[in-house]
């Protein structure tokens, strides 16, 4: 069943890069008594995900946290390594969180996986972007096939 406006996002421990290496990281951490724009991708270095959707948050990352978010959140089924990578590619470590899921299992608590297998990708994420307060979705948009529409930056800010 996937997720709904109203809903609380569930609890799960995914991952970041730390100073260390891959670090642990709750969502009940990240998402409590927060205001937070989260945007979810098929996977890190893709086309789409790194010519369009990405780049809108970069570009657009200090605008809306003046519209009052706390924080912004990229989240691929790919291991910290890779997402780390791929924020730095992008210029996207110091101000959107570069989240790890590598096992997929908060996108299918989320409801929101889809087969990739078609691709040579496995399990991954849909494309879509959703903004939480204080753990419960407010807002929910995802992509109805491919392009970046509905979860890109522009149209998310449009909702703050």
């Amino acid at each position: 069943m996937t997720i709904a406006v109203g809903d609380c996002i569930p609890n799960c421990t995914l991952s970041v890069m730390g100073s260390e290496g891959p670090a642990p990281v709750s969502t009940a951490d990240l998402f409590n008594n927060n205001k937070i724009l989260m945007f979810a991708v098929p996977g890190a270095f893709t086309p789409g995900c790194s010519m369009t959707h990405l780049p809108g948050y970069v570009v657009n990352a200090d605008k809306i946290k003046e519209m009052g978010v706390d924080g912004i959140i990229c989240l691929s089924v790919n291991d910290a390594f890779v997402m780390h990578a791929w924020g730095e590619a992008q210029n996207a470590n110091d101000s959107i969180v570069m989240l790890a899921d590598g096992n997929g299992e908060f996108t299918m608590a989320l409801g929101l996986e889809m087969d990739a297998t078609g691709f040579g990708m496995a399990t991954r994420s849909q494309r879509y972007a959703l903004i939480a307060e204080d753990g419960k979705i407010t807002h929910l948009n995802i992509e109805d096939g491919p392009g970046v529409d509905v979860s890109s930056a522009e149209t998310m800010m449009a909702l703050l």
